[in-house]
């Protein structure tokens, strides 16, 4: 792993495979910026989606089994969490699109709280 600071924030990107280690909600506040998560995350995607498949990784910090977790509004983002200390782990490519929620999935994401509530009498 490689440090790589981003305004505040300093993150971790492995040498071998391209993806970001975030310390706690640090990948939501950097996300805000489009122009930071893509200077930020530079692997190859191609070679993320072959890491996605990988099971039963450790934390680098803690040294547990991390979860694999959906992003609520772009589901088909799949990252790991750790249950300890709550860091996160993007593979190449996964940053840079959880940064850019694309028109449909913003429409989606709003149009979800509406949902329809039972009548009740």
């Amino acid at each position: 792993m490689t440090t790589v600071t981003v305004g505040e924030y300093e993150v971790d990107r492995c040498t071998g495979c391209g993806g970001l280690w975030f310390d706690l909600r640090e990948h939501e506040h950097i996300a805000e910026s489009k122009a930071a998560a893509a200077s930020l995350d530079t692997g190859d995607p191609r070679v993320g989606a072959i890491q996605n498949q990988t099971r039963d990784i450790q934390c680098p910090a803690c040294h547990v089994k991390m979860l694999k977790l959906s992003v609520a509004n772009q589901p088909h983002i799949k990252y790991e969490s750790c249950p300890v200390c709550y860091g996160a782990f993007f593979d190449a490519g996964e940053f840079k699109d959880y940064a850019s929620r694309t028109l449909a999935e913003q429409v989606s994401s709003f149009f979800r709280g509406f949902k329809r509530r039972p009548a009740t009498s």
